[in-house]
């Protein structure tokens, strides 16, 4: 591979890092070629974009932005340089999720469950999310996108169902107080 072809490469894994919303680093050593296939397949019907990438090529595409932390020195002689991070070492998988954070994790999670024994050496090395590093099994535990959702629309209602129960309450008292009033009266003219 040439230098156009790297630096295009290295573009290109940038721009996938700036559009996710979440990033999981994926180690599969240990895994067939038939459980790696099936893994691409369940991340594609999650609309996870899941890529081996070299950790080079990673390193590069991350040291200008929020995750630069995990690059370390990529000066070709690292002597007394300062490592790449230990997530960046290995075989790495990278799953890319533009819409749900937790996509890719929960992906992995249920995969392992149903594939069994042959995906116990799968795992999620980290997460990123919004410029931090989340361990995999809290990535795999956050909230999805239609969760989020619904507790936004919950807590964006509970204020107004609040303020109708506060405004309706003095009335419907009072109302209960009169129609007691008009019982008693009507009971008090029948005797």
């Amino acid at each position: 591979m040439n230098r156009t072809e790297k630096t295009a490469q290295i573009g290109s894994v940038k721009g996938n890092f700036d559009r996710a919303i979440s990033v999981a680093l994926v180690n599969f050593q240990g895994l067939g070629v038939q459980a790696v296939t099936a893994l691409r397949k369940e991340f594609r019907k999650a609309g996870v974009e899941y890529k081996v990438v070299k950790n080079t090529v990673i390193r590069h595409a991350l040291k200008d932005g929020p995750y630069a932390k995990l690059v370390g020195d990529l000066k070709t002689d690292r002597k007394n340089g300062v490592r790449a991070h230990n997530v960046l070492r290995g075989m790495t998988g990278v799953a890319w999720s533009y819409s749900d954070p937790a996509a890719a994790a929960k992906v992995i999670e249920k995969f392992k469950k149903d594939f069994g024994p042959k995906a116990e050496k799968l795992q999620v090395k980290t997460g990123l999310v919004s410029g931090d590093m989340i361990a995999g099994d809290a990535l795999a535990k956050m909230p999805g996108l239609k969760e989020t959702q619904g507790m936004i629309v919950g807590l964006m209602s509970a204020p107004a169902a609040q303020l109708y129960v506060t405004l309706i309450t003095p009335g419907a008292t009072i109302a209960a107080i009169l129609e007691a009033h008009v019982a008693k009266q009507q009971a008090a003219g029948k005797e």
